[in-house]
Order: C-alpha cells, then sequence, then structure tokens
C-alpha cells in the first residue's frame, strides 16, 4: 500500500504541476463519457433523464479505467 500512496501523490503532482499532462487526463476522460453516450445513443437508449445519465457515467468510467490499464502492445 506504501507503493501505492506513494504512485498516487507522484500522479498528483504531475497533474498539478503540467497543464498539459492534466488536459490529456481531463480529455480522455471526457471522452470516454462522450463515446459511451454516443453509443447508448446508437442502440435508441434515451439518455437525457437523470437515471440514463448515472448509467452512462459510471459505464464511461468503466471504459475509461480500462483503457487506462490495458496492457500496451509495441
Amino acid at each position: 500500500m506504501k507503493d501505492l500512496a506513494e504512485s498516487v501523490k507522484i500522479l498528483q503532482k504531475a497533474l498539478k504541476e503540467d497543464a498539459g499532462y492534466w488536459m490529456v487526463w481531463e480529455a480522455n476522460i471526457a471522452m470516454a463519457f462522450k463515446d459511451v453516450w454516443q453509443r447508448t445513443v446508437e442502440k435508441g437508449g434515451h439518455p437525457c433523464t437523470p437515471s440514463h445519465i448515472h448509467v452512462i457515467a459510471n459505464n464511461a468510467a468503466k471504459y475509461f479505467l480500462q483503457n487506462l490499464t490495458r496492457e500496451i502492445v509495441e
């Protein structure tokens, strides 16, 4: 857990000190929401009610974290 806490501190520091790095994270989180919202619309969902937005936000968070933690193949 100590290593995890240190890693989080490093990430927090980088986000606070580098506006470009912040923007990349912000854009990826926003696009995860937009992508999941768009898929919901395309499948005939009605994403304008609070309950639908709640589901979309949870799915977007999952989608973002899956992309963040996927293995990079070079």
